[in-house]
């Protein structure tokens, strides 16, 4: 295997103050490719599970993030993409990596004005 962090990626995605379901999509695609671009091993559960099960369905949003989280935990960091806010599902991730230790780390697309 090539050298690079497998990088679980949190983002929003379900519709919130910040976008819709469709404006995370595009967020979370736009996540992959910085930490591609990183030398990073993405995976984004939110993507994918959601193409097979109903997100707006709470068991199947609790299945996908259930999937989820057991792909998360072989991931060398968690990274928490801030730029659109944090979801419940986002801030359960990061309760979920800090209990088993996993590293986090937050980052930001956009440039921030200080």
């Amino acid at each position: 295997m090539a050298k690079g962090d497998l990088v679980y990626i949190e983002s929003p995605y379900a519709e919130s103050e910040s976008g819709t379901v469709e404006d995370h999509v595009e967020y979370a695609k736009l996540c992959m490719i910085d930490c591609i671009q990183r030398g990073e091993f993405p995976f984004v559960s939110h993507l994918l599970y959601p193409l097979v099960l109903d997100d707006l369905t709470p068991a199947e949003r609790k299945q996908g993030m259930s999937a989820g989280e057991a792909w998360a935990t072989y991931a060398d960091l968690r990274v928490v993409y801030i730029d659109q806010g944090e979801t419940s599902g986002m801030a359960w991730g990061i309760r979920k990596a800090t209990k088993l230790g996993q590293k986090l780390e937050q980052r930001s697309l956009y440039e921030r004005d200080t």
